[in-house]
């Protein structure tokens, strides 16, 4: 539960140039009440966070738009604007504006309610809802007082940037007289716009604390403002739920792992429960020596995002010292993917991700369902089956041998919402080898398939 928010100070809209001067105008102003709590600036660390508006998202999730969602208004999503307004009869002029956005709203709300959504509709659907209300930068607040600056980027037309700044202050309940606050700064503009004052935005950060930049959009190594961010801070983080494009995104991920880039990814947190589940199988003494007899590994996740799955193979790969050999895209009901690798003593291991149909709309697009761990040598004791639900053990079950079978049902992690596990992201920076070791093995994958 987020804690209470005191104002100390509403939004206030200021120029670019006095943002600075206002934030520190308002501390003193504080410090001069007597009456009033005590009041601490906080200096833990300073946060940015890209933040798309709605259009790209609900243009993907209405199928007019497969492009990144990026904030950027380039060809392809001006082509998506022009087609959706064609279709609802509003004048042809290919940038957004209000009208457009309230219709898209209006057109998402009824493809919702009527379920004429596809699976990857649905993945941009679940992920279009922006910060607008300060859910998440207040969570964030409520632990980890600190600056927070937001760039908006918009898709109409370029005026400049316009800038907001605003405090406030968590209530905890063993000091309630003494408030640690947030300070937010919001910027608003084209991405054009924002780039035009890359330098200003990277100077906003705190000098000599932690910057963390939190990207949530597609990754875009050639944009300007994110080389800019990114070579500034010491952490960047994604939530690769949220990618529309799975496996283009997380091949740009692997690339930039490569430059020495500190990245973070938040969906790869949620396959916490799995991993630990996953060693413990092979934990006892007696089967130890069965994880190298898995030669067959079957992963089933919700359809729509197959980012899950693929870190966890590449995880189970590299801990394994598999080397992929072959990826294959076989389609069908339950977009069949194969993968084949090698191990050290050359023997050959068939990996199979398949993506499951659900009525039910889940919080985390492309949440894993059930995995299985089996061997072609029928004499080894290194079957096992993890699930998040009786139906996933069920169709796993259903492959034979069920009856020596390790089965485990996972219990997920109830704070996987993208702002919890961010809370806890912000606790730590700089670089994580079991992640880059993971990903490396899944850009082989991926590389595979060009």
């Amino acid at each position: 539960m987020i804690a209470p928010i005191v104002s100390l100070q509403a939004p206030k809209d200021v120029s670019i140039d006095e943002i600075e001067a206002e934030l520190q105008s308002l501390w003193q102003t504080q410090g001069s009440d007597e009456d009033a709590a005590a009041v601490t600036r906080a200096a833990t660390f300073s946060l940015i966070v890209y933040e798309p508006d709605d259009t790209q998202q609900l243009l993907a999730s209405l199928g007019f738009y497969t492009g990144p969602i990026d904030g950027i208004a380039g060809p392809r999503i001006k082509a998506a604007i022009k087609a959706a307004q064609k279709t609802f009869d509003m004048e042809v002029t290919g940038k957004s504006d209000e009208a457009l956005l309230d219709r898209l709203h209006q057109e998402f709300i009824q493809a919702k309610e009527k379920d004429r959504l596809t699976p990857e509709n649905k993945t941009a659907a679940i992920n279009y809802t922006p910060d607008s209300e300060g859910a998440t930068a207040d969570a964030i607040a409520a632990s980890n007082p600190c600056r927070i600056i937001t760039l908006c980027p918009i898709l109409g037309e370029d005026t400049g940037v316009k800038a907001q700044v605003s405090a406030y202050c968590p209530i905890n309940k063993q000091s309630k007289n003494t408030l640690v606050c947030c300070e937010y700064i919001t910027l608003s503009g084209t991405a054009q716009a924002l780039d035009r004052i890359g330098g200003i935005i990277a100077a906003l950060a705190i000098a000599d604390l932690p910057k963390f930049v939190w990207w949530k959009a597609t990754p875009t190594p050639e944009h300007p403002l994110f080389q800019r961010l990114v070579s500034s801070s010491d952490t960047v983080i994604f939530d690769s739920s949220s990618f529309i494009e799975p496996e283009t995104d997380l091949k740009s991920l692997a690339e930039l792992l490569k430059q020495d880039t500190a990245l973070a990814d938040l969906n790869w947190r949620r396959l916490a429960p799995w991993q630990e589940l996953a060693a413990a199988a092979f934990d006892p003494p007696e089967r130890r020596s069965a994880i190298y007899e898995v030669d067959q590994v079957t992963i089933d996740y919700e359809q729509g995002n197959q980012a899950q799955a693929l870190m966890f193979l590449g995880w189970l790969a590299s801990r394994l010292k598999w080397t992929p050999v072959e990826y294959k895209f076989e389609g069908g009901d339950y977009d069949i993917r194969k993968v084949k690798f090698t191990d050290e003593k050359k023997r050959s291991i068939e990996a199979e991700l398949a993506g499951i149909p659900t009525a039910d709309w889940g919080e985390i697009p492309g949440d894993l369902v059930s995995l299985r761990l089996n061997s072609t040598n029928q004499d080894a004791d290194c079957c096992t089956v993890l699930c998040s639900s009786t139906s996933g053990c069920m169709r796993m079950e259903a492959g034979g041998g069920a009856q020596s079978c390790y089965i485990e049902q996972v219990t997920p992690i109830f704070d996987q919402k993208s702002e919890d596990l961010l809370s806890q992201q912000l606790q730590r920076w700089g670089r994580e080898m079991l992640y880059e070791e993971s990903m490396a093995i899944t850009a082989k994958i991926l590389k595979l398939a060009e």
